[in-house]
Order: C-alpha cells, then sequence, then structure tokens
C-alpha cells in the first residue's frame, strides 16, 4: 500500500520547466487543445487531477473522446480536427 501512495505523490510533482506556443496544427497540438478547453495542461496533469491511468480516445484519428473537468461534468468531442488554424497559436505545449 504505501508504495502505491508514493508513487501517486511522485507523479503528482511533476512541474513542466519551459512552455511554448504551437505554430501549426498537429495530432500533438489538437489533443493539447482539448486538455487546456477542459481546463488543464496536458494529459500528463489530467491524469494526475483525475487520479486516470488512461484517456478515452477515439481509435480511427487517436484524439481524445472525453474529458472529465475539474467540476465534475463532460466534454466530448468530435473524431474529426476541432482546433481551427486561427486557435492553434493559443495552445500552449508544455515541456518536462
Amino acid at each position: 500500500k504505501k508504495s502505491e501512495t508514493s508513487g501517486v505523490m511522485a507523479r503528482a510533482d511533476i512541474k513542466p520547466k519551459s512552455i511554448c506556443h504551437a505554430k501549426k496544427w498537429s495530432d500533438e497540438v489538437e489533443n493539447l487543445y482539448r486538455f487546456q478547453q477542459a481546463g488543464y495542461r496536458d494529459e500528463v496533469e489530467y491524469k494526475q487531477v483525475k487520479q486516470v491511468d488512461m484517456v478515452e480516445c477515439w481509435p480511427e484519428t487517436g484524439f481524445v473522446k472525453k474529458l472529465q473537468r475539474r467540476d465534475n461534468t463532460f466534454y466530448y468531442y468530435n473524431k474529426q480536427r476541432e482546433c481551427e488554424d486561427r486557435e492553434v497559436h493559443k495552445v500552449k505545449i508544455y515541456v518536462y
């Protein structure tokens, strides 16, 4: 039991070293856009906060399918791209 708890605590301490903004759209930017819409930095923070191992993704595209916000409401996303070109520069890419 103790090792499980310390593992969770170690993961909770992960903080990004730096940040930059996306220049052009990619699959990675699409998923970051979805996490940030739901109120998280990225998949790392989402897994820490929600204590989940897996994020539900569309098998066809690999994009995030649904996310639970901090207030426990759900965001559901389409299979297709949702982050438009004019939104790309708003997406933050965190480096660990």
